[in-house]
């Protein structure tokens, strides 16, 4: 995809963050936006900022691991807007807890929304990317698609499934020559409010002798390394020269070497480096 003018973007996890910031980015590029999110409040927020910038934007408060949900909202976007180009499955959260002992109920609902609602969206939007004959599916995994690290079972499960999904799918656009693609997105330490808003499991200090609130806040200062508006800038460059992967920010590409580097022997100083955040 050239360019993203009188093009229409849908993007998940619009209402903060790294959706905010692309939708903002896209509507100064003249692409109109079906914008989605939990969080009615702050969606309405970036609609209103998106609005000034002279394009059309639509909202609607989505559950992205409701399957019915998602497919209702990809034909309402083409009701509203009479196509869609593009699909940002943007929408994530983070669960901090060891893996023996978190609550099952606790992985279903990170596993629902980072790794279902990127599958459901990529589903219910493809027939619209095609016949769009110019489409795009961007789909969010992490830094933590690509290397583990303890406490983080249950985000690693779910990135690494939004790669292995996404990567698969782009194959089979390759095969089809559909006029469709598709980018994998691994960000590193974005300035979002994703690691304020994570759940903590209790095991998180029962294990560690550590206080959890007080490692939440250590985590969140870690991922303080690239702008939400630099992360955009990035991403939309990737989809623009068709990048089968984009790493987002320094840590992602120093890491991501690393890993490359000497395999699973990543593992002994990722283990020290969370015992020593998680005990303080």
């Amino acid at each position: 995809m050239k360019d993203f003018k009188n093009k229409v973007a849908a993007i998940t996890g619009a209402a903060s963050g790294m959706g905010r910031t692309l939708a903002l980015e896209l509507a100064r590029r003249g692409c109109h936006l079906a914008l989605s999110d939990v969080n009615e409040a702050g969606l309405a927020e970036t609609a209103q900022m998106a609005g000034k910038l002279g394009v059309k934007v639509t909202t609607a408060k989505l559950n992205v691991a409701d399957r019915e949900a998602m497919n209702a909202w990809a034909d309402q976007v083409v009701r509203d807007h009479g196509k869609v180009n593009l699909i940002f499955n943007n929408a994530g959260v983070a669960l901090g807890a060891f893996i023996e002992t978190v609550k099952p109920e606790d992985f279903q609902w990170i596993m629902g929304i980072n790794f279902w609602g990127v599958v459901w969206g990529t589903q219910a939007f493809l027939p619209h990317l095609k016949k769009s004959g110019d489409g795009h599916v961007v789909n969010t995994s992490s830094l933590f698609g690509l290397l583990a690290s303890p406490t983080q079972g249950t985000y690693n499960s779910s990135k690494f499934a939004v790669r292995g999904f996404t990567e698969a799918l782009r194959q089979e656009l390759d095969i089809e020559n559909c006029g469709v693609s598709a980018t994998c997105v691994h960000p590193g330490g974005i300035r979002t409010n994703i690691a304020r808003a994570a759940k903590m499991d209790h095991s998180m200090s029962a294990k560690t002798g550590g206080d959890a609130e007080a490692a939440r806040s250590r985590f969140d200062k870690m991922l303080n390394v690239t702008t939400a508006e630099g992360a955009a800038l990035q991403i939309l460059r990737a989809v623009e020269r068709n990048h089968r992967r984009v790493l987002v920010g320094p840590d992602a590409k120093i890491m991501d070497f690393m890993v490359r580097l000497v395999g699973s022997w990543y593992q002994p100083i990722s283990a020290f480096v969370a015992r020593k955040m998680l005990a303080g």
